[in-house]
């Protein structure tokens, strides 16, 4: 077996939702929504299933390029669609990082704590992350070492991963620390891959997009998972930066390595999402679920912080950090029956922060008021 297969490891998220169904846990782990989809976006699916059955382009099915550039505001020339927002970024792995001249592995930094899968992407492309490490203060959150940052980049560093709403932290960066980050970017002449799958899910003012500020190098990964609450119909996308000239293209070059993987998106699921996108906007369904998920994140913010909890109020996501000085995962989901996700598996290269714990608010009222009561019990055992 090639070395490789170390880092194909169990995820986490997996790995806590088999023990949530073994314990009859509530499960506040794994981010994927109880609320059905919406109702027009499985209309379309039903209307495209039985007649966009077969292979679409590599760079996927063209009426969903053309709503994602009429949506993103971007060339559909520019925008490749992936089997989810993970291919897409493994995509960029694969085709960005490449051995430097003496042969050393290229190098991806990333802010720590760090989504599963951005660590062995860049270890399975032959490159190595490079976590920054995220400051968190106990009265104000977290933030960016801006500082910290420009320690990390070496003459070895190919790309800057940012990751904006941040999972698991639920920080949103702002104009100013990405202004900053593309400085850096241009200075150094780094490509900037900008994980934006959460990007209609904010708590107030909308994010800024590195690709506005910087559309020459960014590569902006998104997700109809994230936006339509359907994760497992694995739809993404990435949009490039413009096309070189001389006939060369970024997204056709992308196109070109996925195709030896997924080759394409459900073709059905395509269409249904391509019909769905001007839908959600012009009926306004993001603001609808921004604002069901903002009641959602303030009764669960309000019941872990009277069971003694210390809740770091997210900007975005639908997943929020909390420290409690007894509560481990292991324990609250063989002990409480709730399955949230430990701090530790976004940690690399320094430990959490003490009893640091994510929770996910994509679940039914019901089921956070469940989860509640049953860490409420435990606490008072």
């Amino acid at each position: 077996m090639h070395p490789r297969a170390r880092h194909a490891q169990t995820s986490i998220f997996t790995h806590m939702s088999l023990l949530a169904a073994r314990h009859g846990a509530v499960n506040l782990g794994q981010g994927f929504p109880s609320n059905p989809p919406p109702a027009f976006l499985l209309d379309a699916a039903r209307r495209a299933v039985g007649t966009v059955d077969q292979y679409t382009p590599p760079l996927g099915l063209p009426a969903l390029r053309e709503a994602l550039g009429a949506d993103l505001n971007v060339d559909p020339a520019d925008v490749i669609v992936t089997s989810g927002a993970t291919e897409g970024l493994l995509t960029l792995a694969l085709s960005l990082l490449v051995p430097t001249r003496d042969g050393q592995p290229a190098e991806l930094v990333v802010f720590e704590p760090v989504y599963d899968v951005y660590v062995p992407q860049a270890e399975l492309a032959g490159a190595r992350a490079v976590p920054v490490p995220l400051h968190l203060d106990p009265e104000e959150g977290w933030s960016l070492d801006l500082a910290a940052v420009r320690a990390a980049i070496t003459p070895r560093t190919q790309a800057l991963l940012v990751n904006t709403p941040h999972n698991p932290t639920g920080l949103v960066f702002s104009w100013a620390e990405l202004t900053e980050l593309v400085a850096l970017a241009r200075e150094h002449d780094l490509w900037l891959i900008s994980d934006e799958v959460y990007d209609e899910l904010y708590a107030s003012e909308r994010p800024t997009s590195l690709r506005e500020l910087a559309p020459e190098r960014t590569f902006t990964v998104g997700s109809a998972g994230k936006r339509l609450e359907v994760t497992g119909w694995r739809v993404g996308w990435i949009l490039c930066p413009p096309g070189l000239g001389g006939g060369l293209s970024l997204a056709g070059g992308l196109a070109n390595v996925r195709q030896v993987t997924s080759f394409c998106s459900p073709a059905p699921l395509q269409a249904a999402v391509a019909e769905a996108l001007p839908l959600a906007r012009s009926q306004g369904y993001y603001a609808a679920l921004r604002a069901d998920y903002a009641a959602r994140r303030a009764l669960l913010s309000s019941g872990l912080r009277s069971l003694g909890a210390q809740v770091h109020e997210p900007q975005g996501t639908y997943f929020l950090t909390a420290q409690h000085p007894t509560w481990t995962a292991e324990g609250l989901v063989e002990s409480g029956a709730v399955a949230v996700i430990p701090g530790e598996a976004f940690y690399v290269t320094s430990p959490p922060p003490a009893g640091l714990l994510r929770f996910a608010f994509c679940k039914s009222r019901a089921e956070l008021e469940q989860a509640l009561e049953r860490l409420a019990r435990l606490s008072n055992f």
